[in-house]
């Protein structure tokens, strides 16, 4: 496994246009090898906007959206539609945007309907579903991912998984979240078995806020405490920062400066 490769943009606005040129070119390259692609899309703020860059960018069209499965690395436990939702902020930021066949967009359980207020059945369903679409060649419980994308918590958690939670221990690859630190406290999320399944991980943080998390996780910290530092891709990982999330990073840490 190599060590995580550090790329620091100027602001969070010129991340965004890098981070959104190099996911189309990920999935270009992977569809060229393979003739399709998978991503794992997050929520949060950089997340969305890097999916509205993506939306508003003329290279967008060289990205086949009709042989593309989207996925989630996690969500919030709410209703369909609701606008704290993941799901929602990425349809509306992009995937209304694009001709994504509906079988192929894969958003975690919603509350209501077949899985009520019952956070565990949604997961369980979830892992499921990977577990269906996952190949021969990808030995495992999850599909092997082209490019899963995370942001970081200031506290160093990623996806729904925040440290010292028993989420951060579990091998099933979807579970069920309660109590989270961050509202809304019923979540579902992927865990380390599955996000490590993918081929690149890309871990994207902006911010001050976000330098000590930046730091400890890049420093050798462990998975249980720092979340983010157990963020790696079977081939590549990817930590793409503002100049303000990279202003802790210790000076001897392998970096691409960025204009």
């Amino acid at each position: 496994m190599t060590p995580p490769l550090v790329v620091v943009h100027h602001d969070a606005d010129l991340l965004a246009k890098a981070v959104a040129a190099r996911l189309v070119t990920a999935l270009v390259d992977a569809q060229a090898a393979r003739g399709t692609a998978s991503v794992v899309l997050t929520g949060g703020g950089i997340g969305t906007r890097v999916l509205r860059t993506l939306r508003d960018s003329p290279a967008r069209d060289a990205v086949d959206w009709r042989h593309l499965d989207v996925w989630w690395g996690d969500e919030r436990f709410l209703p369909a539609g609701h606008p704290e939702r993941n799901e929602t902020q990425a349809r509306e930021a992009l995937l209304d945007h694009v001709r994504c066949p509906t079988d192929r967009v894969h958003p975690m359980p919603a509350t209501g309907g077949q899985y009520g207020d019952d956070p565990e059945a949604a997961a369980a369903t979830y892992a499921a579903e990977l577990r269906r679409a996952t190949r021969p060649e990808d030995h495992g419980e999850v599909p092997v991912f082209d490019v899963l994308l995370l942001g970081v918590g200031p506290d160093g958690h990623v996806a729904s998984l925040f440290p010292e939670a028993p989420a951060v221990h579990d091998e099933r690859t979807v579970v069920a979240v309660r109590g989270a630190p961050k509202p809304p406290p019923t979540r579902l999320s992927l865990t380390f078995p599955a996000i490590t399944a993918a081929r690149e991980v890309w871990v994207m943080a902006t911010g001050r806020e976000k330098a000590g998390a930046a730091r400890l996780a890049l420093s050798g910290a462990g998975r249980v405490q720092v979340p983010a530092a157990g963020a790696v891709g079977r081939q590549r990982t990817l930590w793409l920062l503002d100049r303000e999330a990279a202003s802790a990073l210790p000076h001897d840490l392998a970096r691409i400066a960025s204009p």
